[in-house]
């Protein structure tokens, strides 16, 4: 790992960030979420609860206040079939045919005296403290919460007037620490289950991510595989998700830099092979060079010739060095008539030849008209260099298909010895030589086998192919396509113009 800044190799104190696994990152923050999440729920569901307690609790009050007053107003001593005497009785009476709910006490209160349940006993949690008893009987709300030794207590009180006697109270209170204590064994085995769930969780979501981070783990296996050298190695792909998209675009990288490391190669390869002959031949003649002079004139002139030779070969490499640049073509809209007149006019200084102008398409193409040139100017070179003066070389470009097939095709053909049927696959290879023909002619010059190489390269940048059409002895012809995707019609072919 290089610092970005300076591209001086990192230390490990350097780097930054976490040295714990992804894996188990990723369980860690599940887990946190999921904990999190079970806190809040827990939380939330208890006080709910105790909430409820407390509603549940008012509830009661405020009902056995309800039928305490109904009971008032309405009931009979069941003894004298008469109402009630005295207030002490009717709480004696109503009192008794009470069956209180767990943690609720029901009383009265006559003067000093405490008119309980058939039973006679006042539960220890309203005289644990003596305080309780006497600041409900003189408190002057109808209902409210006090907290006691026993915990918290709700309660509600009824007063009965008695005209004729002494005054009395119904009080009805309820202790809610029976309530909040099931509350919190409820949270307490729900905890316990959600504990249980979550190592659960954890242990599902380090298989999961262990299963999401396998291609990554592959992917990183493969690039600790990748030398220097071997370039070959790629991810298996599986599915089409997120992770498949990111090995089918790490393969797509490992295609760009094994077609680029190719290509660097069989550039050298390519130089290094070409240039050692010239080299040598310079080298050789330059150490036995004559004392005489005509003898050393004839061979400065090869040492020159050789040299120019070395020059073309390492200007035709820098160029189709820089035709794997995506800047190589500047495509805009050409006039492809005007390109073909002007081929044609450029061509004329190649040779003592018979330039025949076949057919001239009219219209327009997004094309580079200078690398088009070059790439004609290359090809009519090559139709010189294979036939005899005053032959005649024809030239023509046509329009081909419609639509998004329509291509612009340029083309020029000669009446030389044509191409062989086994040197016609590879023709447009770099440093490919055809095999010398019987009908060559004597003015057929052998080059280094790099200027069809060109032609190709500036049609691929184009989109398009070269093309060569040809039989042993009745001449050649040699082409480019460059796609066209338009509408205009297709211009019928002009007549023959010499």
């Amino acid at each position: 790992m290089t610092d970005s800044a300076t591209g001086v190799p990192a230390t490990d104190a350097q780097r930054r960030g976490s040295s714990l696994p992804a894996r188990w990152k990723i369980t860690g923050w599940i887990m946190l979420t999921t904990l999190l999440l079970l806190v809040v729920v827990l939380v939330t569901a208890r006080n709910l609860l105790l909430r409820d307690v407390d509603v549940r609790a008012n509830a009661d009050i405020e009902q056995e206040a309800d039928e305490f007053r109904r009971f008032a107003a309405e009931g009979v001593d069941p003894t004298t079939t008469a109402p009630f005497e005295s207030v002490e009785r009717l709480l004696e009476v109503y009192l008794a045919r009470q069956s209180p709910a767990a943690g609720e006490v029901m009383l009265g209160l006559v003067a000093d005296r405490v008119v309980t349940q058939p039973d006679g006993i006042v539960p220890e949690s309203l005289t644990r403290d003596p305080e309780v008893l006497p600041s409900l009987r003189t408190a002057s709300d109808t209902a409210g919460v006090l907290d006691t030794e026993a915990g918290e207590v709700r309660w509600g009180r009824v007063t009965v007037d008695n005209p004729g006697g002494e005054d009395g109270t119904f009080l009805v209170t309820v202790f809610t620490r029976g309530g909040q204590d099931l509350v919190d064994r409820t949270m307490g085995t729900i905890a316990a289950v959600g504990g249980v769930g979550l190592l659960l969780t954890t242990g599902v979501a380090y298989l999961v991510a262990g299963r999401i981070l396998a291609p990554v783990r592959t992917l990183r296996a493969v690039a600790a595989e990748i030398g220097e050298t071997d370039l070959t190695a790629r991810v298996p792909v599986y599915g089409r998700d997120d992770i498949a998209d990111l090995a089918e675009t790490f393969n797509a990288m490992l295609d760009r830099l094994e077609h680029a490391y190719t290509t660097q190669r069989q550039f050298v390869d390519d130089a290094g092979h070409e240039l050692r002959t010239p080299i040598t031949i310079v080298r050789g003649h330059l150490e036995l060079l004559p004392d005489d002079p005509e003898e050393r004139r004839r061979t400065l002139a090869l040492v020159d010739s050789e040299l120019d030779r070395m020059g073309r070969i390492v200007s035709d490499l820098l160029m189709l060095a820089k035709a794997e640049q995506p800047d190589f073509v500047v495509p805009k809209e050409t006039e492809v008539a005007g390109l073909l007149l002007d081929v044609e006019s450029k061509v004329q200084t190649l040779g003592d030849r018979g330039w025949l102008l076949m057919e001239v398409a009219e219209g327009t193409c997004r094309l580079d008209a200078q690398r088009i040139t070059q790439a004609m100017v290359q090809l009519a070179s090559n139709a010189v260099g294979h036939t005899e003066t005053g032959s005649r070389i024809r030239l023509g470009s046509r329009f081909v298909g419609d639509g998004t097939a329509r291509v612009f095709s340029v083309w020029i053909a000669d009446d030389g010895p044509g191409v062989s049927p086994e040197d016609a696959p590879r023709i447009f290879e770099r440093f490919h030589r055809g095999r010398p023909s019987d009908q060559a002619p004597a003015t057929h010059r052998s080059g280094a086998g790099l200027g069809l190489a060109i032609v190709r390269a500036i049609a691929d940048a184009h989109g398009g192919s070269a093309w060569v059409r040809s039989a042993p002895g009745q001449g050649a012809t040699f082409g480019l396509d460059v796609p066209a995707p338009t509408t205009t019609p297709t211009d019928p072919p002009t007549e023959e113009i010499s």
